[in-house]
């Protein structure tokens, strides 16, 4: 396969495990994705989430980062609107100093919270209205053209670290054409606007001094196992994790609860929510990936493990990665 395969790592925290058992995890994930041949992963900036333990984005890049040698690895993404652009400056420009060569920066306007802890991030609903300004504040720190007379990032400054806007609808889609910046696509949970904004970035796309030609990450979720009734079994599970996650609002189900619930029109929309996602023996998968990735158009695709159980897990990782002849 021609096209780089890469990871977004949602360092999740399983059930009976703790934030420690999750950073050891990504770890061990990146330590292996590293040795077969995986283009970059990437953490995302979640906030009050408690199955999620990337909300300090740059500080878990910093430590995988101390504990592998060559990997790429980055943010899928920061949030920009919940920071000022000066700040991440500093923090990816420190990152690119300790460790050239192998950090991106992707970029996001969305809270990744909910509204009460968007209050706790002191940001209000009208910060994400300044985002394109923000980004390319943000750049000019990072190329040392700063926006800011007398304003300058240390350590960032002249690092020229590659900027990725993240999206998940049309608006994403047209900055990043505007921009002439890569576009990565949330179809791993947003699904419905894939077709409609990679054709839109690729028609609208401007050239710019870090991309001469439009360039396109689409997401995907994959279960691969030795036998496809595992890769099913992990999938059941991991719909019904969802189910807690996102409808229970503190409560857990049970297995037959959580089916009731798949069964209903929120269940429903949840499951829509996971369209893409190839699950099966590593040829079923490999099959689905081939033809995900030329229904996205895509030039690189970002994959998501979802199998709850750990083993289960870093096993889709290694056996993606066998099919594809990493």
């Amino acid at each position: 396969m021609a096209l780089p395969l890469s990871i977004l790592d949602l360092a999740h925290i399983g059930e009976g495990e703790t934030a420690s058992d999750s950073f050891t995890a990504s770890v061990a994930l990146a330590q292996r994705a590293e040795e077969l041949g995986y283009q970059r992963i990437w953490y995302a900036e979640h906030h009050n989430m408690d199955s999620i333990a990337s909300s300090a984005t740059s500080v878990l890049i910093a430590h995988v980062a101390a504990h592998t040698r060559t990997i790429r690895l980055g943010a899928g993404g920061v949030m920009l609107p919940n920071h000022s652009p000066l700040t991440i400056a500093e923090q990816f420009g420190t990152l690119e100093t300790l460790h050239p060569g192998r950090i991106d920066l992707g970029l996001g306007r969305a809270p990744g919270s909910d509204q009460q802890t968007m209050r706790a991030l002191r940001r209000t609903p009208a910060a994400a209205d300044t985002f394109p300004e923000d980004v390319l504040e943000l750049q000019g720190y990072l190329t040392g053209q700063s926006r800011i007379p007398g304003v300058n990032a240390t350590p960032g400054k002249g690092t020229d670290v590659p900027l990725y806007i993240l999206g998940s609808s049309l608006f994403g889609a047209q900055l990043a054409a505007m921009l002439g910046l890569p576009y990565a696509f949330a179809s791993h949970f947003a699904p419905t606007a894939l077709e409609e904004a990679v054709a839109l970035y690729r028609r609208e796309f401007k050239p710019s001094e870090q991309l001469a030609q439009p360039y396109v990450m689409a997401a995907l979720n994959v279960i691969a196992a030795d036998t496809a009734e595992e890769a099913q079994e992990q999938f059941l599970a991991a719909k019904r994790l969802r189910v807690s996650r996102f409808l229970g609002r503190g409560r857990t189900f049970t297995p037959e609860e959580a089916d009731l619930i798949l069964d209903s029109p929120a269940g429903q929309q949840l499951l829509q929510m996971a369209k893409y996602s190839a699950v099966g023996d590593p040829g079923e998968v490999k099959d689905y990936v081939d033809r995900f990735a030329e229904h996205a158009q895509a030039d690189e695709l970002i994959v998501v493990f979802s199998a709850p159980d750990r083993k289960a897990w870093l096993r889709s990782a290694e056996l993606l990665a066998q099919a594809y002849g990493l």
